[in-house]
C-alpha cells in the first residue's frame, strides 16, 4: 500500500493536473518517487533542496530531496518531498534523469553542498543563489550575510524564518510534522530568492555599450564626497582599534580579532647564484624582469641585451578639471 503524508492528489491523472492538485506531498514508496522523478524530468526549471542525516559524521546520508516546479508557490503546497534515505537506487534515478540533464535548470542555495549527494561533477545546468548573491554589489544587496534565512526575510520579506529543524535528526523515521513543514518551505525560499536575485542581477550587470555615461557621472559625483568621508573614517577607526587593542594587550574583542603575519623574502646576489649554478651544472635560462632601478644601473649595456618586451595596458579613471568660466570675484 502506498504511503502519503499530508497529501491531496487526484489519482492517475496527467502530470500537469496532478501537480496542480498537489498539497505538499511526502513520498516514501519507490514506485511513487520514480513516477515523480519521471514527471519532473519534463520540466525546464526546478528549485531543489536536500536534507542530510548524520551530516556531522564521516558518513552523511541523503535523507530527503525537496522539489518545487512553480515559482508562484509561497506556501509550499506544490513541493514534493522525496524520501530517499538509504535508497541509493532512487537517488541514482534522480541524478540520471534530472541532475545530469542539461535541459533542466536546477536551482539550489549553496549548491556545492547539495550536489555532493546529487551527482557531484556530473551535474549540469546548476544555478546557485548564494553564488548569484555574492556577485551583486553590496549597495544593491546590503545584508549582513547571504544565508538563505537572511535573504528570505530581508530580500523577499518572508516573516521570521525558523531554521531550528535544520540540525534535527533527519535519519529518524517517521519525520515529524515540524520537520516536514521546514522541508517544504526551503524550496519556496530558494525560488523567491532566485526571483529577486535575477532582478538585481539585471540592475547590476548592464551592457556597457548602452550605459548612460551622463547619469553614471552624476550619480558618482553625488556620492563622491560621502564616500570619501566614510572611507577616511573607516581607515581612521581601524587604525585606532588596532592601536587600542595592542596597548590593552587584547587579541580579540566581541567584534574584532587582531592577528599578525610575517612574510619571509629570501634574497641572494646574482653573482652567487650564477656561481653556484655553474658549479652544479644548472641552466639559468629564464627571463629576468629588469626593473627601472636595474635598467638605470646597467645604463647603455641594456641596449646590448636581447630584450623581450611585454606591454600591458591598464585603465585609470580620472576626473577632468572643471573649467570655471566665472571671474574669481
Amino acid at each position: 500500500m502506498r504511503t502519503f503524508y499530508i497529501v491531496k492528489m487526484v489519482d492517475k491523472l496527467m502530470f500537469t493536473t496532478k501537480i496542480k492538485n498537489l498539497v505538499m506531498a511526502y513520498f516514501t514508496e519507490a514506485e511513487d518517487i520514480r513516477e515523480l522523478i519521471a514527471d519532473y524530468a519534463q520540466m525546464r526549471r526546478l528549485w531543489v533542496d536536500t536534507e542530510v542525516a548524520d551530516y556531522k559524521t564521516r558518513n552523511p546520508r541523503l535523507s530527503i530531496i525537496q522539489v518545487l516546479h512553480s515559482p508562484t508557490d509561497l506556501s509550499g503546497q506544490r513541493v514534493s518531498i522525496l524520501d530517499v534515505l538509504d535508497k541509493p537506487e532512487l537517488t541514482a534515478d534522480f541524478i540520471d534523469q534530472i541532475m545530469v540533464n542539461p535541459a533542466i535548470e536546477k536551482v539550489f542555495h549553496n549548491a556545492s553542498y547539495d550536489i555532493k549527494f546529487l551527482g557531484k561533477n556530473k551535474a549540469e545546468n546548476i544555478t546557485c543563489t548564494w553564488e548569484m548573491a555574492k556577485k551583486i554589489p553590496y549597495y544593491l544587496l546590503p545584508l549582513p550575510n547571504l544565508q538563505l534565512k537572511t535573504l528570505a526575510e530581508k530580500l523577499c520579506l518572508f516573516p521570521r524564518v525558523n531554521k531550528d529543524e535544520q540540525g534535527s535528526d533527519w535519519g529518524r523515521r517517521p519525520l515529524t510534522t515540524s520537520q516536514l513543514h521546514y522541508a517544504k518551505m526551503d524550496p519556496v525560499y530558494v525560488a523567491q530568492v532566485h526571483r529577486q536575485l535575477l532582478q538585481l542581477t539585471q540592475m547590476s550587470d548592464r551592457d556597457p555599450a548602452t550605459e548612460d555615461l551622463t547619469a553614471l557621472t552624476q550619480r558618482y559625483r553625488s556620492i563622491e564626497h560621502q564616500w570619501k568621508l566614510l572611507n577616511t573614517e573607516m581607515e581612521h577607526l581601524q587604525n585606532r582599534i588596532k592601536k587600542a587593542m595592542q596597548a590593552q594587550n587584547l587579541s580579540a574583542t566581541e567584534s574584532f580579532e587582531l592577528s599578525s603575519y610575517q612574510r619571509t623574502t629570501k634574497k641572494v646576489s646574482f653573482d652567487e647564484l650564477a656561481r653556484l649554478a655553474q658549479a652544479e651544472g644548472i641552466e639559468l635560462d629564464f627571463p629576468v624582469t629588469l626593473t627601472q632601478k636595474i635598467q638605470k644601473e646597467l645604463g647603455d649595456i641594456v641596449e646590448q641585451l636581447p630584450l623581450q618586451e611585454e606591454i600591458t595596458t591598464s585603465l585609470q579613471l580620472k576626473f577632468k578639471e572643471q573649467v570655471n568660466e566665472e571671474p574669481p570675484f
